[in-house]
């Protein structure tokens, strides 16, 4: 792909190296540049536009994570004809599952382009995911619907979205084990509490015990993840009997 000689003139080189790499992952040029700054810049940057409204990538994440519904909805929707509203309802939730966009903001490497006071060490996960969404909406506002679905068919559609696959794919284990739990009729609880430890960052533990027998254990930055990785735990112990029930 090729530019204008004088195509970075009025930028800094900064600018001019933002411009290329969001280039190269869009497959594009984008229009207004300082669009796509702003799908990268963190509210701990503290930015403030002309009339003094802070400015992070909070808004075009909502918009991002609109279109990548509505896209991916379409998508299912022509893939399979044959789908009722509760299928596509939970394919679609499986695509864009945090854990999936995640996994597709690390693929594209897209933390390197954020602006922040953090250092990007302490970032969680989620950071690649709510960059993602911010990306496509970015997309969304600078060149328009047919963009952003081009963009979407060729970054997460053609190379992740694998029907047969995604039927046997698990979202939550936690859903799962409290699912079989209550149609077993055995009683379960998540046991949690701070465990900080010597990290520098808060973790949080978790025990779940099911019939008042701790069947997992395990910590993480929050509660929600500490829940997810020891309902895992407990459902790869358990599965044979989870299968068969």
């Amino acid at each position: 792909m090729s530019f204008p000689a004088n195509i970075f003139n009025s930028h800094p080189k900064e600018d001019g190296d933002f411009f290329l790499g969001i280039t190269k992952i869009l497959g594009f040029r984008p229009k207004d540049l300082e669009i796509f700054k702003k799908a990268f810049l963190h509210r701990s940057a503290n930015e403030k536009d002309e009339s003094g409204t802070p400015m992070n990538y909070e808004r075009l994440e909502f918009l991002g994570d609109a279109m990548l519904g509505t896209i991916i909805s379409k998508h299912l929707y022509n893939e399979v004809p044959n789908g009722d509203e509760g299928y596509l309802t939970k394919m679609r939730s499986k695509i864009v599952s945090r854990e999936h966009l995640n996994e597709l903001g690390k693929d594209l490497n897209l933390i390197k382009f954020v602006k922040s006071r953090i250092p990007k060490s302490h970032f969680g996960d989620n950071i690649h995911g709510n960059v993602f969404e911010a990306l496509v909406g970015a997309i969304y506002l600078d060149r328009g619907y047919n963009f952003c679905e081009k963009f979407i068919n060729e970054r997460v559609i053609e190379p992740y979205v694998d029907i047969e696959l995604l039927e046997g794919k698990v979202i939550s284990y936690k859903s799962l084990i409290i699912e079989w739990c209550q149609k077993q009729k055995k009683l379960f609880h998540f046991d949690i509490y701070e465990d900080t430890g010597n990290d520098v960052m808060k973790h949080f533990a978790v025990k779940l015990s099911i019939e008042n027998k701790v069947m997992a254990k395990a910590r993480a930055t929050s509660k929600k993840k500490a829940e997810e990785k020891a309902s895992k735990r407990a459902y790869f112990a358990l599965q044979d009997r989870m299968d068969k029930s």
